[in-house]
C-alpha cells in the first residue's frame, strides 16, 4: 500500500488495531508500538541494519507479531523545513517497503524528536552507554506519540 495522510489514516484505523513507530536511522531502525486503544506509545527493542531485503523481514515480522494496522515513520526535515538526502533515503524506504507489504505508512515531521527523546533518558538517569543503545527506540516513541495525540484530536473532532 501506498502513503496515507494522518486524517486518511484516522478513517481506516478499526478499534483495537495497534500502529508502529518508525526512527529510520543508516544503522538502526527505532521501533515503538501503541497500546490497543491507542494513547501510548512504547519503544521496542532497535533493530539493527543489515541489508534492505533482510530490515524489511524484520520489520514485516514484528508488524505481524503486534498486529501493527499502520506504520507512522519519522521524516527528517530539515529545521528550515527544506528536504535533505535522509529525507529522500526516508521516502525511498517507504517506496521499497511499500512493494512488500499492504500495511500503510504514515509520515511525520520528526524535527528535534531525537534531542526530546535524548532528554527523557537523561531525566530518567540512563546512563550515556543505555542512552546509545536505546535512543532511537525512545525516538519512534516520541514520534509515535505525536501522531497517536493527534489521531485523538481528529476523533475527538469528528465526534463534536
Amino acid at each position: 500500500m501506498a502513503t496515507l495522510t494522518l486524517e486518511e489514516l484516522s478513517q481506516t484505523l478499526l478499534p483495537g488495531q495497534p500502529v508502529a513507530g518508525l526512527d529510520l536511522g543508516t544503522k538502526t531502525i527505532g521501533l515503538a508500538v501503541s497500546d490497543l486503544g491507542r494513547r501510548l506509545a512504547t519503544p521496542r527493542p532497535v533493530l539493527k541494519r543489515v541489508k534492505f531485503t533482510q530490515d524489511a523481514e524484520t520489520l514485516l515480522s514484528f508488524a505481524a507479531k503486534e498486529k501493527v494496522a499502520a506504520f507512522v515513520i519519522g521524516l527528517p526535515v530539515n529545521m528550515d523545513g527544506s528536504s535533505g538526502p535522509r529525507v529522500q533515503a526516508t521516502r525511498a524506504f517507504v517506496r521499497t517497503m511499500a512493494e512488500k507489504t499492504d500495511i500503510p505508512f504514515v509520515y511525520w515531521d520528526e524535527r528535534l524528536s531525537t534531542v526530546a527523546a535524548e532528554r527523557t533518558l537523561i531525566e530518567m538517569d540512563v546512563s550515556r552507554r543505555k542512552r546509545a543503545e536505546r535512543i532511537d527506540s525512545a525516538a519512534a516513541a516520541f514520534i509515535l506519540q505525536g501522531a497517536l495525540d493527534r489521531l485523538s484530536s481528529l476523533a475527538r473532532a469528528s465526534e463534536a
